[in-house]
């Protein structure tokens, strides 16, 4: 019995609270390490680390909670690392001691990841990938995830194993990127640490040529591996095992790769995985079971699967467990001399070693005996209470386990409170308390009255703690429980009262209302209850409180609403509670606009009258209408002989009549219900009539729908509607079927049939027409005379085929086709049509191919010619006729042949213009598609069009036939043309196609992109606000409205058949600042091939990066230093002049003097190579020059980029042949003569810049 509650009764501590066996801390909070334990007198607590025992006290920062031994240490601004350890608290009384398990305390880590540099990874197409995270060792471990510009998404191709490395099953172009970064996220600090991004791209290799702006960006081959097995590359060893422990999570990891990525399947070997306790993770690649136990041990294979084959990793699982208990001791109150036994059952694998301890010490006393998990506490006596320690482990583990043995001497007390009063309702159980304490345990006696002994029995059950039991309590229950407790040192008793009630239940149950708007509602409940208790009566509308609402009374038995509303409508419920027990009943209420009707009753009384042959009259008395008056009265009738159950509506009468007139039919045997209507609904059918027999007679009518068809050549079935049984008007119903050929005068041929709704009529010439009747008669005589209808002898497929058959042709697209109609007796059946076969046999110019697929038109009817549409001009076609029937078709006519005349071409296939110049354009073109006819040349038109968009005059070019291409010099420069191109045959032109394009500008900047190959970019365009102009598929682009000092980034991105994308690399361009705008940049794509683009990236277009303020001021294009330039050079050719003439003379002025004592360093001689002056340079104000780029400290330097325009030294031409290598340069226009100076429009080179300006 639980010791706590016995009051002042002397008891061993017992632990109450404490922390877990590890115990990892944030070193940001405080360390709080529970102790709590009870026991009598109160338990000190003290405490050990590292198995030594530790004054509390001694450190200010540990504070031990008031009345346990709770420790809370405050370590924040301290050292946390020095109260790691191994903690255990003792708590004690003079009874004994307890011990709480040894609590390991740690600090929590999120350690930096080690500085390491990641080398960019180059995969071939479709090869394996692994991508290592590594993370640093935390506490606890962290959680792994990856990221590139956002969370990776993972699939079947792509996953990340459990240690957090990334697996590629086989890479594709848009994996590659920059950014694949591993982070590792430590929950209990709530940081994130990661990894150096990891680079995987493809090989990209830049070719340099000596041009001052020519690019040449050139992609390494990708080289892709074929499809392949699946190859297991998690776990890497042929075979591996695991060992889970018993309880705990097992996770089973299988990563493959193939191409096809491969497919993931787990089977456990010899037996069933644990679909109860199975998930897959990580698409199948990963295989969890929770709550392992011993079952979930062998062998599991994982199967790795594509359409090249499969491969197996068998992964064996061994279970083992940590010591579990399977039931731990248990306290023990002992008399003096008596004997207890401490069990102490534990399972683990392997087997657990059990050790047993006292008060925290190894037990070695002889009144103890220790058998493995047992303890014998032999002969107790007073003072010998203790608390006993089970100690369970393995390698995996340990349990521990308190129980105290307390060693009393107390006469029993009673802990029931006296004269409780227990009240139940009839047959219900009752449960009466006797609640003791003593040592030795007390024996419960009771009994009733204070004379009657109660025993265990059907009708009582006394239990263990005490407690009586009555199963099913009676009102001969009812009265006083003695309950009497003994040991050895004494007795105690106690009474208590039983009192059984009457149950509460409701004698009259609310009923369902319908209740018009504005009148009032009232529901009765009316209630038994034990005369005792104290009911109380609540209302609920729909399960809810009633609202709050003044029309709502209720009274002790009833609740009125009054005027009511729609609102009102709802579910009422009338609940009477007791303290006891409760009953409760329900009803509806449905309110309505208007008193409300219901189904009339049935009517009653049916009474046959005025019987004859063929007819009766039927009264009825109506039944009570329910507030709706009757409307009609339907009067429905059952064919006992023919269709017994069936009732038939017969007729229906005005809801005013009670009577009618029937029409009856021969040889039926009647009755007669009636049926009653109103707004509501249909009554309940009356009672039947008595049978009413009407005589046979002989069929009042024939069958319907009388056909011949044939479905042989020979033969014609003759088909109809068949009687029913109400319409045959006798017994012996047959029928007499007629028929002869209409075209021939011959008697009538006639069959009965019984039984049957056809008859076959054999030997029958081939579609012929026939007179039908069919006659109804029985055994009392012949129907009336049948009606003649027309049928047909069986088809066969037409005999002849049209003839004279003639084609005229309208036009290249058109023909009409006349023959003449076949006989009408060689159709031998319906005639449907005629169908015209026709077949394009060749075309008139051999070297085209054709479509020489048959066509069919069929002209229905009897015609006798039609038009044939859709003909392709300048061809020579076959055609045949033949005539149509229900059957098929007849032979075919004789093939006749005729020829469309030509007709205009189709549109020119293309029209390209290739290789822009400053004032030419190269256009190229394709022949139609369809010439239709001998194609006699082309005509060119193009006119220039300007700003506005408003065209200038229209020159007109033609070209011969074999002519596809064209050069068109003398056009203005950084103009837009727009060309307009036709074929044409002797019929005319046919239809324009256009095109636009711009000729370059000679004061821009020009560049080739080689687009060969480019690297995939999918996914890595890039965050910067790009401006993307359409290229369609051409080899040059002129970008048009660049600002002048502003700095661009160019490249040239493509998309592929599949949809990926590809780039060229970045390239930078500087606008000069002395350029009028509008500044152009013309593009150049080329590639190994004349086409390639096209055929490699049906689309692509260019990425125009935003301008950037150039803040390199040329100063060689500045007028002021042109200016100053100028007139210096014209003061030293007045000097050089006078010194001239003076050194004639022989004289020395004091100029020349001065030049030959101290030279100017800023005027340099006049160079002999070129015939140029010496240039100007401030030496103060060192302005970056044209071309070049100056760093901050006034050094010239090239650019960071690869692409600097420095490192292609001076240019000229640039021009490509057709394979696309260089055969000149591109700076523009030749080295001027000395007298132009920088009058040239053209840029100079950054080299050139560089050697003028030394």
């Amino acid at each position: 019995m639980p010791s706590a509650c016995v009051p002042l009764v002397p008891q061993p501590p017992t632990i109450t609270l404490q922390s877990p066996k590890d115990y990892i801390f944030d070193p940001r909070e405080h360390i709080i390490i529970h102790c709590e334990a009870k026991g009598n007198p109160q338990p000190s607590f003290r405490w050990a680390r590292n198995g030594t025992d530790f004054d509390v006290k001694s450190d200010s920062k540990i504070v031990m909670n008031p009345g346990s031994g709770t420790l809370d240490i405050d370590i924040i601004g301290g050292k946390a690392e020095a109260y790691e350890g191994t903690y255990q608290c003792t708590a004690e009384n003079e009874h004994g001691k307890a011990l709480t398990n040894k609590i390991v305390i740690r600090q929590s880590r999120s350690p930096l990841w080690p500085k390491e540099r990641n080398e960019a990874m180059v995969r071939q197409k479709g090869a394996p990938l692994v991508l290592r995270c590594q993370p640093p060792a935390g506490l606890p471990p962290p959680v792994i995830f990856w990221m590139d510009n956002s969370e990776l998404q993972l699939d079947e191709r792509v996953s990340q194993a459990l240690n957090g490395d990334l697996y590629f099953s086989n890479v594709l172009p848009e994996d590659a990127r920059d950014d694949y970064i591993c982070y590792a996220r430590f929950p209990h600090t709530q940081t994130i640490q990661q990894k150096q991004p990891i680079s995987v791209k493809k090989t990209l290799t830049l070719f340099n040529q000596k041009s001052s702006l020519i690019f040449f960006l050139l992609l390494c081959s990708d080289n892709p591996q074929g499809e392949r097995r699946p190859r297991i590359l998690l776990p890497s060893e042929p075979t591996s095992t695991k060992m889970v422990l018993k309880g705990v999570l097992l996770q089973l990891e299988c990563i493959a790769e193939g191409l096809p990525t491969p497919d993931v399947s787990w089977q456990k070997v010899g037996g069933e995985l644990p679909n109860n306790r199975m998930a897959l993770h990580n698409f199948g690649k990963i295989l969890q079971i929770s709550d392992v136990n011993e079952s979930d041990a062998g062998d599991y294979r994982c199967t790795a699967k594509n359409k090249l084959g499969l491969v197996h990793h068998v992964i064996k699982v061994a279970v083992k467990a940590a010591p579990f208990w399977i039931s731990a001791p248990k306290n023990l109150i002992l008399a003096p001399n008596e004997t207890g036994i401490l069990t102490c059952r534990v399972n683990g694998s392997p087997k657990p070693k059990i050790s047993w301890f006292v008060n925290g010490v190894p037990i070695e006393s002889e009144s103890r005996k220790v058998d493995e998990d047992t303890v014998i506490i032999s002969n107790v006596q007073i003072g010998s209470s203790a608390v006993y320690q089970c100690n369970a482990s393995n390698e995996f583990g340990y349990v521990m386990a308190n129980a105290f043995v307390s060693v009393l001497a107390e006469p029993p007390k009673m802990l029931t409170p006296p004269n409780l009063v227990y009240q139940v309702i009839t047959n219900s159980p009752a449960f009466l308390d006797c609640s003791s304490f003593g040592s030795p345990i007390p024996t419960i006696s009771w009994f009733k009255d204070g004379r009657i002994s109660i025993e265990n029995g059907d009708q009582y059950v006394i239990h263990e703690n005490g407690t009586l039991e009555i199963m099913v309590a009676q009102v001969l229950n009812t009265g006083k429980y003695t309950c009497v407790a003994t040991n050895n040192l004494g007795m105690r008793e106690n009474s208590v009262n039983l009192e059984v009630k009457e149950p509460t239940r409701i004698l009259e149950q609310p009923k369902y209302k319908v209740v018009q708007r504005g009148m009032s509602a009232r529901f009765d409940c009316k209630v038994k209850h034990d005369k005792s208790l104290i009911p109380i009566m609540t209302w609920l509308k729909d399960r809810g409180e009633l609202p709050d609402d003044e029309r709502f009374e209720v009274d002790s038995d009833s609740l009125t609403i009054k005027n009511v509303v729609e609102g009102d409508e709802g579910t009422y419920t009338c609940m009477m509670k007791t303290s006891l027990d409760q009953d409760s009943a329900s009803a509806v209420l449905t309110v309505v606009g208007i008193p409300v009707g219901r189904k009339p009753d049935p009517p009653t009384d049916l009474e046959l009258t005025d019987q004859a042959e063929r007819s009766v009259q039927l009264t009825w008395t109506p039944g009570d209408e329910n507030n709706s008056p009757i409307l009609s009265f339907v009067v429905q009738y059952e064919d006992s002989l023919h269709h017994k159950g069936l009732w038939v509506n017969l007729t229906e009468v005005d809801g005013s009549k009670t009577t009618t007139q029937l029409e009856l039919s021969p040889y039926v045997y009647y009755s007669f219900r009636v049926l009653a209507r109103n707004n509501v609904g249909y009554s309940e059918p009356s009672n039947p009539s008595s049978q009413y027999r009407t005589n046979p007679a002989a069929p009042d009518e024939n069958p319907s729908n009388v056909q011949g068809v044939g479905t042989k050549p020979d033969n014609m079935v003759i088909s109809w509607m068949p009687l029913t049984g109400y319409q045959a008007n006798g017994p012996g119903l047959k029928y007499k079927v007629h028929w002869k050929r209409r075209d021939m005068d011959e008697s009538w041929s006639s069959q009965n049939v019984v039984d049957k709704s056809q008859l076959v009529v054999d030997g029958t010439p081939t579609y012929v027409p026939y007179e039908i009747k069919v006659q109804a008669l029985n055994d009392y005589g012949n129907g009336p005379d049948p009606e003649i209808a027309i049928g047909y002898s069986g088809e066969d497929v037409p005999l002849s085929a049209p003839e004279k058959v003639q084609v005229k042709v309208q036009d290249g697209t058109l023909a009409e086709v006349h023959w003449k109609p076949v006989n009408a007796s060689s159709v031998r059946g319906q005639l449907q049509g005629y169908k015209v076969w026709f077949l394009r046999d060749s075309c008139r110019i051999t070297i085209f191919r054709f479509d020489m697929q048959e066509k069919v038109i069929v002209f229905s009817g009897d015609q006798s010619h039609g038009q044939i549409p859709d003909l392709q001009p300048f061809s020579i076609y076959r055609l045949s006729i033949k005539v149509l029937n229900n059957k098929g078709e007849g032979p075919s006519s004789s093939n006749q042949t005729f020829e469309t005349p030509e007709g205009v071409p189709g549109p020119p296939s293309f029209l390209n213009v290739v290789s822009p110049g400053l004032d030419s354009l190269s256009l190229e073109w394709g022949p139609p598609v369809n010439n239709n006819g001998r194609l006699t040349g082309y005509t060119l038109r193009y006119q220039p069009v300007n700003h506005s968009a408003e065209q200038g005059f229209v020159h007109e070019l033609n070209f011969f036939a074999n002519e596809t291409a064209t050069t068109l010099d003398n056009l203005n420069t950084s103009m837009l043309y727009k060309f307009y191109l036709s074929a044409k045959t002797i019929k005319g032109s046919g239809p324009t196609i256009t095109e636009e394009a711009f000729t370059a500008m000679d004061t821009g900047e020009t560049m080739c992109i080689n687009s060969n190959s480019f690297p995939s970019i999918a996914n890595t365009i890039g965050k910067e606000d790009w401006t993307k102009e359409w290229v369609n598929g051409t080899h040059s682009h002129m970008i048009k409205s660049l600002k002048p000092g502003m700095s661009y980034k160019v490249r040239v991105v493509a998309t592929d058949e599949a949809e990926r994308m590809h780039s060229s690399k970045e390239v930078p361009v500087t606008v000069p600042e002395s350029s009028l705008p509008p500044f152009y940049l013309l593009i150049f794509i080329f590639g190994q091939h004349a086409g390639l683009l096209c055929h490699m990236f049906p689309s692509g277009f260019l990425f125009l990066y935003p301008a950037v303020p150039n803040r390199q001021v040329d100063i060689a294009t500045q007028g002021w230093f042109i200016g100053l330039m100028c007139a210096i050079a014209l003061l030293i050719l007045v000097l050089l002049i006078v010194c001239f003439i003076k050194r004639n003379k022989g004289g020395k002025y004091p100029v020349k003097e001065k030049e030959d004592a101290h030279q100017d360093p800023e005027i340099q001689p006049m160079k002999e190579d070129d015939g140029t002056f010496g240039e100007y340079s401030d030496m103060e104000d060192h302005k970056p020059l044209k071309g070049s780029r100056t760093p901050s400290n006034g050094t010239v330097r090239r650019d960071e980029s690869d692409d600097s325009l420095v490192d292609y030294g001076e240019g000229g031409d640039g021009q490509f042949n057709e394979d696309g290598s260089f055969i000149g340069q591109y700076s523009g226009k030749k080295e001027k003569d000395t007298h132009e100076g920088n009058e040239s429009s053209e840029a100079p080179s950054p080299v050139n810049a560089m050697n003028s300006f030394v």
